[in-house]
């Protein structure tokens, strides 16, 4: 008998490239996907059915139901938890994306910890937004940085939730794996209805990967842990990133994307249009560690926009076409769309704008011409007119630790997993402004549960990995919402490390929603 693949998600971005590049393994028996019960999804079922005949078993249901989640695990060898409701939907329909990412992810978690004999290996595929915002200040990151979710980001706030569960789970063996910004063929005509697009700050660093290498991870991932080539790969936490050739900042993204269509950013989009801080991503320090596992990092940057312009024929016909008519027509109505920080600024939400930008009047002194606009991209530092920065000397890995941009996690990094010991976790509990109250644990042992308690108070129970490893920390005051890390950082170093790059010591806000999750917040004195 083969392996059975149970997988959640399945007709997704990443889902689809998985399940396709999976069945390339002579070693997989068979594939059992959940769909909901949609139009999509159904014309989804009927192609793999042709496709593929026996070897793919699919249900209709929901993660949100657990019987059906229980259907799904039931004698299987993996289960692909990729389901999640993604932004810009997930910013409009917060009950559903919670359903789904926080309490779907508990379902499936429960499904698969109820089985004693035999019990299927979880993947958890999580994402970069649980980070929050970087800046130039700190453009790397790796796994154990804090997780700082951006105000207002629900997709953040039950993926971190979701996250969480799994960590503080019993299932057996599990990994987590933090996707980060997704490049796929539709890219730019999957986000022309929505005003998500001017969330992503032009200076934001970010490292990309493309949905066939992502699949690709999938695939390896099964095949070599089959044959046994995944030795101390099981119950972490890794990011998924594409590597040095996916590394760019977010004005650089739209260049590419427009350049197709015979554009640019400066052409296509005014300085002013784009939040300054609140979103996520950033530049992986360690995603060469789960490439050296999975061996997945193939296409790059530069191939996948060279390969979209081959099979997408419409975006040559773009060219023919003034920049100004096509800004007109397909990105300007989308600055009056409620996810839009132009509708925000227009509509005195001043909590969005606040979060987005510093203040309304910080929105309004954006320049209007990019000329006066200062891009890292360029060699300019963001914050000083009078400054200049090297990009490619940020971007080189090997000069992280002398540019200060490696983060402290609280202990001593030197020691081995196996040397920790309870004063490490005492060490890490007081740089993020609590105490760990065990008194304590085994040298060395990870997963074992201790008590912590937060600065507010709080008593938690978590694994030393989760808290020192994984960069959680107390689940009820620092997972969102509301959002309070203006509060939370001047107590909290771990916290302050990150969070001061794009925030001053004089904000006092706390972001939150009132009961009709109408996006409100409060300035404490």
């Amino acid at each position: 008998m083969g392996v059975v693949v149970a997988m959640t998600g399945a007709s997704g971005i990443m889902g689809t490239e998985s399940l396709r590049q999976i069945f390339e393994l002579d070693v997989v028996d068979k594939i059992k996907v959940l769909l909901v019960k949609k139009s999509r999804e159904r014309k989804f079922a009927k192609l793999w059915k042709k496709q593929y005949g026996d070897r793919i078993d699919i249900a209709f249901g929901d993660v949100f139901n657990l019987e059906d989640c229980q259907k799904l695990v039931e004698g299987s060898d993996y289960v692909l938890h990729l389901a999640a409701i993604i932004p810009p939907k997930a910013d409009h329909y917060p009950k559903e994306t919670e359903a789904c990412n926080r309490f779907g992810t508990m379902n499936i978690v429960d499904a698969v910890r109820a089985i004693k004999d035999h019990q299927p290996k979880l993947v958890h595929i999580s994402t970069v937004a649980i980070y929050g915002h970087r800046n130039y200040k700190h453009p790397w990151g790796r796994v154990g940085d804090p997780l700082l979710p951006s105000a207002y980001d629900e997709y953040a706030e039950t993926k971190i939730k979701g996250e969480r569960y799994v960590l503080d789970s019993d299932v057996k063996c599990w990994v987590v794996l933090r996707q980060t910004g997704t490049l796929y063929g539709d890219l730019l005509m999957s986000n022309i209805s929505d005003g998500l697009m001017f969330h992503t700050c032009y200076n934001v660093p970010i490292e990309w990967v493309t949905s066939r290498d992502s699949g690709l991870a999938m695939k390896h991932l099964i095949e070599r842990d089959v044959q046994g080539e995944l030795k101390g790969f099981w119950r972490k936490c890794y990011n998924i990133g594409g590597g040095p050739s996916d590394r760019i900042i977010g004005f650089e993204i739209f260049d590419r994307g427009f350049k197709m269509i015979g554009g640019s950013t400066e052409g296509f989009m005014s300085p002013t249009w784009n939040a300054t801080r609140n979103f996520h991503c950033m530049w992986f320090e360690d995603s060469h560690v789960l490439n050296e596992y999975l061996d997945f990092q193939r296409q790059s940057f530069e191939d996948f926009w060279q390969e979209t312009e081959r099979t997408h024929k419409y975006y040559a016909l773009a060219k023919a076409l003034p920049a100004k008519f096509i800004s007109a027509v397909t990105l300007m109505p989308l600055l009056n769309t409620k996810n839009s920080p132009r509708y925000w600024i227009k509509h005195g939400m001043e909590g969005r704008v606040m979060a987005a930008f510093g203040s309304v009047a910080k929105a309004e002194r954006l320049p209007r011409k990019w000329r006066y606009f200062r891009l890292l991209s360029h060699g300019q530092n963001p914050d000083d007119e009078f400054a200049s920065l090297d990009y490619k000397d940020m971007l080189d890995e090997s000069k992280i630790a002398e540019h200060g941009y490696h983060l402290n996690h609280g202990y001593d990094e030197s020691k081995l997993d196996s040397e920790l010991d309870i004063d490490d976790m005492r060490q890490a509990a007081e740089f993020r402004g609590g105490k760990c109250v065990s008194e304590s644990m085994v040298k060395g042992d990870l997963y074992t549960k201790l008590e912590w308690v937060c600065h507010d108070g709080h008593h938690f129970f978590a694994s030393p990995y989760t808290i020192i490893k994984a960069g959680h920390w107390c689940p009820e005051c620092s997972i969102p919402a509301p959002w309070d890390y203006d509060r939370l950082s001047k107590d909290n170093p771990f916290f302050a490390q990150i969070w001061y790059d794009s925030h001053k010591l004089n904000e006092n806000a706390v972001y939150w929603f009132d009961e009709k999750h109408v996006p409100q917040y409060r300035i404490f004195e």
